[in-house]
């Protein structure tokens, strides 16, 4: 299928971009397009104009700030993947960005796109809402910051404004333990299920695909603080979650992978 007809606008600076979406309540913001595109060919999303902020170069970096990483939200996958600072610092984000589609996918794609999109089968906002990450958002009322937890509202859905762009994700440092699980049918696709757990003074556990948003596995981690042990919190891995049924897994099957998947995430933390 075709998009319907829009409009395209290029913006080169933040506050040229924040000014756009203003003046068009129905406009979205056009970074790499490998979310958003796919969406308006099938008419699933319909905008009446794309603003292109994909050449807007201060918001592509990747730098250090206290104890946190700060990561601008053009920051394309290829270098999140080879970034010798995340590598030290957060290399749980190096391991998954290194999984996200081929190369040609992850020299366009970016952290910021695949986050303000909201996916639930998305690998890095499962990632980044484990590491308990920041999103740093503008628009015409000035900047915000938006903790993760509260960022994924619903399907396709963030705590973003239709005016806002999001234009940073802060990262805590401190989680060099990491482990991902990622169920797929081919190399390359979406993943079925996917786990990510990252620790530090404690554990945190993400999923991919098992609900609407991204997830945190809150009964696995509530049960590792109690003291559990590993397999009786990779047995209520499933609690709390809502999976959906499609062609490449039933409900049940995922809550069955969710299970495995975590217990082999938690066994290679150690």
């Amino acid at each position: 299928m075709y998009p319907s007809t829009f409009d395209y606008a290029r913006a080169t600076t933040v506050a040229e971009a924040i000014t756009m979406l203003a003046d068009d309540e129905d406009a979205k913001v056009l970074a790499g397009g490998h979310s958003l595109l796919p969406l308006m060919k099938l008419r699933l999303a319909t905008p009446s104009k794309l603003v292109d902020i994909g050449r807007i170069t201060e918001l592509s970096y990747i730098r250090k700030d206290g104890g946190e990483v700060a990561i601008g939200s053009l920051t394309r996958h290829r270098d999140v993947e080879t970034s010798e600072l995340l590598a030290r610092e957060v290399p749980v984000l190096v391991k998954v960005a290194g999984q996200i589609g081929d190369p040609s996918v992850r020299h366009v794609g970016t952290i910021g796109g695949s986050t303000a999109h909201g996916d639930g089968a998305a690998d890095l906002p499962a990632a980044l809402l484990a590491l308990g990450a920041t999103m740093v958002a503008e628009g015409p009322s000035g900047r915000r910051t938006i903790a993760a937890g509260d960022f994924f509202k619903g399907f396709l859905e963030t705590a973003l404004a239709p005016d806002e762009i999001l234009t940073e994700i802060r990262v805590p440092t401190g989680f060099t333990k990491f482990a991902y699980q990622k169920f797929n049918r081919r190399a390359q696709d979406w993943a079925i299920v996917g786990v990510v757990a990252v620790r530090n003074d404690r554990t945190n556990v993400g999923f991919v695909n098992m609900g609407a948003t991204p997830l945190r596995a809150t009964a696995v981690e509530e049960r590792l603080a109690a003291g559990a042990s590993l397999e009786e919190a990779a047995a209520v891995a499933d609690e709390g979650t809502s999976p959906s049924a499609d062609i490449n897994a039933s409900v049940e099957y995922r809550r069955h992978l969710a299970r495995v998947l975590v217990r082999r995430a938690l066994v290679e933390l150690g």
